[in-house]
């Protein structure tokens, strides 16, 4: 990493990168989540439950939302540090503070 601070043209050029890497890790995380979930869940209920649906009993959508949210940080950090590491090799400049 470089030892300045990024440049504000470092910084807006990679917005894009930054939102295009957002979307694509929400995308990956959620692909995940299902094939976890499908392989662990008990019982042939392939699909995670949601908030709403009675047919689940709260401590199975509680451990849903848990292993959801984990999946979800640890694919977002690898997708946001990775991508920041390839714009600092294209561009010489860290786009973080």
């Amino acid at each position: 990493m470089s030892p300045t601070a990024p440049s504000a043209t470092a910084k807006i050029l990679y917005r894009p990168v930054g939102l295009v890497s957002s979307i694509l890790g929400g995308l990956v995380a959620s692909a995940i989540f299902k094939q976890i979930w499908k392989r662990a869940s008990p019982g042939d209920k392939p699909d995670p439950p949601t908030a709403l649906q009675t047919e689940y009993p709260f401590k199975e959508i509680l451990v849903a939302a848990a292993v959801q949210g984990v999946v979800y940080s640890l694919v977002k950090t690898v997708i946001d540090r990775q991508g920041a590491r390839a714009f600092e090799r294209w561009t010489g400049e860290w786009p973080g503070s």
